[in-house]
């Protein structure tokens, strides 16, 4: 039993330290608007498929690596993943039974809330403006979700991540 639970906990982290290094790749200059949040969606797929497992903790020292790694203001993606990962949680049972193109728009919506709450925390601290095209992620989101979804779902059930 035990054996199991380390074995879910470490295919849980690996996974985000995957979408961490995707989220930290480097993109050409004119598609940058277009990146995905990967960090964000896998975050979202585990909060959905294990509540009692990820939480808001998790999403904020995620969000706290993420700030260090892309070398940002310190704690303004950590709030904003715990914000948007809160929403999630409260309402999971709601985005469990959703069809799975439900749920991409709900997760393309959130995505672009955290967007927004990035450059709201970022303008509190220094001079930035506001890009709209930044907020195109949040479309990405919306057609991949369907795909990581499926994706990470076989992963949990190979692996009987419960």
């Amino acid at each position: 039993m035990s054996n199991d639970i380390l074995r879910g906990k470490g295919v849980i982290w690996i996974s985000f330290l995957i979408a961490l290094v995707l989220q930290t790749i480097p993109w050409p200059g004119g598609l940058e608007f277009f990146r995905p949040s990967w960090l964000i969606l896998v975050m979202f797929y585990w909060v959905l498929a294990l509540p009692h497992r990820i939480n808001v903790g998790t999403a904020l020292i995620l969000g706290l690596i993420w700030d260090l790694l892309i070398g940002s203001t310190l704690g303004i993606r950590g709030i904003v993943m715990s914000v948007t990962v809160y929403i999630v949680a409260m309402n999971f049972l709601v985005l469990r039974n959703l069809a799975l193109w439900q749920q991409a728009i709900i997760v393309g919506l959130l995505t672009v809330v955290a967007k927004v709450l990035e450059f709201g925390g970022e303008f509190l601290v220094q001079d930035v403006t506001f890009d709209s095209t930044s907020l195109w992620s949040g479309m990405v989101n919306c057609v991949l979700w369907p795909w990581l979804f499926l994706l990470l779902r076989r992963v949990r059930r190979h692996w009987h991540i419960r």
